[in-house]
C-alpha cells in the first residue's frame, strides 16, 4: 500500500475517537472527574481547564467557563457529549467569573441533578463560593440550571450520596468537609449543615466523595498533609459518620501536581478510581488531565493503594491505534518519552528507542477472533533502526520485524504478521541492533 494512501486510511480510521490510556482526554484539558454508573454506561462529569488569557479569569490560576460530560460502555472507548452547563447562561452565577469548579451528578425519581460550585453575581447575598443544581431527563442533558443556589451551602466541591433507605446527602469543602441531609427534591438541605470534624485537623481538605461497599460508608477526599493533595479516606457506620481515619488511597504527585481530585465507582463487578494530573501541561498544573486506574479492597474493607499508570484501564483494540508511550512496562535504559509536538501537546506523546534490546510493553491488547495480517507503525528516525513486536516477553515470540528509515518526517511502515495473534495478547515493541527509532503508535490490520 502506498505511504499516502495508508496514512489517509488510518488518520479517517481514528478520527475523533478517545481512548482508554491515562489520561483517557486528550483533546483538551480536564479536571476533578466525578464518574457515575447510569444504566449499562459510566459517564464522567469533569471540570474543564482553559488556559489562562487577557480577560479571561485569573493569570496563573485555574480558570473554567463550562462543563462536559463523557461516557463509555466499555471504559476504553470514549465519548464526548459536549457542553451541558455555561457559566454565563446559569441565572445566578457571575457571568465572567470562570469558576466552574468540581462538580458532581445523580440520578433520582426518573431525573438527573448536576451539582456545581460557582460565585454568585449578587454578592450582596453571597460571597464567594456556592452551590447550583441542574436537571436533566437524560445524563448527557440538556440541563436546566435553577434560578438560584442552595440556601445555606457555602463552599465548592458538591457530592451527593443516595443511601440504600432513599435518603439523599449533600458534602462539600470550605477548608474543612461539610455534610447535610437533602430533601425529597434533591434542591434544599433537610438538615443543618455540620462539618466532619473527625478527619484530620491540619492541613486543607477538599473534594469529598462518599460511596459504600459491605455496610462500611467511605468517606474519601485530598488532603495536604505536606505540600500538595494526596487522596486519602476514611470509614464508618453512618452516611454522616463519625469517620476514623483509614488511610491514603494515592501518594501525592511525583511531579508535583498540586491539586488531585478523584471519584469511585464499582462497574461490572471491578471498582476502580478516577482523578487527575497534569500530564499534557507539565509546566503548568492548573491545566490538568482526567485518568482511571482499578482500585482493589483488602479482606477487612481497608483500601489498598492505587499506584497511578500510563496505561490505565480497559482492553485496547489491536484493530485501533495504539499509543504505545502509555505503556505497562518499560526497559532500565534505551527509551525515553516526549511530546509529538511541544508547541500542541494535545498531539500527544512518542516513544524514542535508542539502545540495542531496549523494550517497552503494552499490556491487554485484544485482537479477538479475527485474525491480523499486519502491523503498521508511524516513526520518524534520523539514523534509521529495526524494530520488532513481539508478545508475552521482551524475547518472546517475533510478530512482525520492521525496518525504519532515516526520515525526519512521520512515515507510516508496515510488515506482515509472522503469526496471526488472537484473544488478549500482551505486546513487547523492542529495538534490534544499533539506531534510533521513534514511535508516535502502532496498529494491526
Amino acid at each position: 500500500m502506498r505511504k499516502a494512501t495508508l496514512c489517509c486510511f488510518l488518520l479517517a480510521m481514528y478520527a475523533g475517537k478517545l481512548f482508554a490510556q491515562n489520561p483517557f482526554i486528550t483533546d483538551q484539558f480536564t479536571a476533578d472527574p466525578s464518574a457515575r454508573v447510569f444504566g449499562d454506561r459510566v459517564y464522567v462529569y469533569p471540570s474543564h481547564d482553559i488556559p489562562p488569557a487577557p480577560g479571561k479569569g485569573r493569570a496563573n490560576w485555574f480558570v473554567m467557563e463550562d462543563y462536559r460530560v463523557f461516557s463509555s460502555t466499555n471504559l476504553t472507548d470514549w465519548t464526548d457529549h459536549g457542553v451541558i452547563i455555561t457559566q454565563n447562561k446559569v441565572p445566578w452565577v457571575k457571568p465572567d467569573s470562570y469558576s466552574m469548579w468540581a462538580p458532581d451528578c445523580v440520578y433520582r425519581n426518573g431525573k438527573y441533578y448536576f451539582y456545581f460550585p460557582s460565585t454568585s453575581k449578587d454578592t450582596t447575598k453571597v460571597k464567594g463560593f456556592t452551590i447550583g443544581v441542574a436537571v436533566a431527563d437524560k445524563p448527557t442533558g440538556p440541563f436546566v440550571p435553577q434560578s438560584e443556589p442552595i440556601a445555606n451551602v457555602k463552599g465548592i466541591d458538591p457530592n451527593v450520596f443516595i443511601d440504600k433507605d432513599g435518603q439523599a446527602y449533600l458534602y462539600w469543602s470550605q477548608e474543612h468537609i461539610y455534610g447535610a441531609r437533602l430533601k425529597e427534591n434533591m434542591l434544599e438541605l433537610a438538615s443543618e449543615p455540620f462539618i466532619l470534624g473527625e478527619l484530620p485537623t491540619k492541613g486543607l481538605k477538599e473534594g469529598p466523595y462518599v460511596f459504600e461497599r459491605k455496610g462500611i460508608y467511605y468517606m474519601t477526599y485530598p488532603h495536604v498533609e505536606n505540600k500538595i493533595e494526596r487522596l486519602e479516606y476514611a470509614i464508618g457506620d453512618n452516611p454522616l459518620g463519625p469517620f476514623k481515619y483509614a488511610g491514603v488511597i494515592m501518594d501525592e504527585s511525583p511531579t508535583g501536581c498540586w491539586t488531585n481530585h478523584h471519584s469511585v465507582i464499582n462497574f461490572k463487578n471491578q471498582w476502580y478510581l478516577f482523578y487527575h494530573h497534569n500530564d499534557l501541561s507539565p509546566d503548568f498544573d492548573k491545566n490538568r488531565s482526567i485518568r482511571a486506574d482499578s482500585l482493589s479492597f483488602n479482606e477487612d474493607g481497608t483500601i489498598r493503594k492505587v499506584i497511578p499508570t500510563l496505561r490505565g484501564v480497559g482492553l485496547t483494540s489491536a484493530f485501533g491505534k495504539i499509543q504505545i508511550d502509555r505503556y505497562s512496562g518499560i526497559s532500565n535504559e534505551g527509551v525515553s518519552l516526549s511530546f509529538v509536538d511541544t508547541a500542541d501537546r494535545f498531539q500527544g506523546w512518542k516513544a524514542k528507542f535508542s539502545s540495542p534490546d531496549a523494550w517497552l510493553q503494552y499490556n491487554n491488547v485484544d485482537f479477538g477472533k479475527i485474525k491480523a495480517k499486519s502491523v503498521a507503525l508511524m516513526v520518524t528516525s534520523d539514523e534509521g533502526g529495526t524494530l520488532q513486536i513481539r508478545s508475552n516477553s521482551p524475547a518472546g515470540p517475533v510478530l512482525a520485524e520492521l525496518t525504519v528509515p532515516a526520515s525526519r518526517t512521520w512515515t507510516p511502515i508496515t510488515a506482515k504478521l509472522s503469526g496471526a495473534p488472537t484473544g488478549i495478547q500482551h505486546l513487547y515493541i523492542t529495538q534490534k541492533g544499533a539506531g534510533v527509532a521513534e514511535v508516535d503508535w502502532i496498529a494491526f490490520k
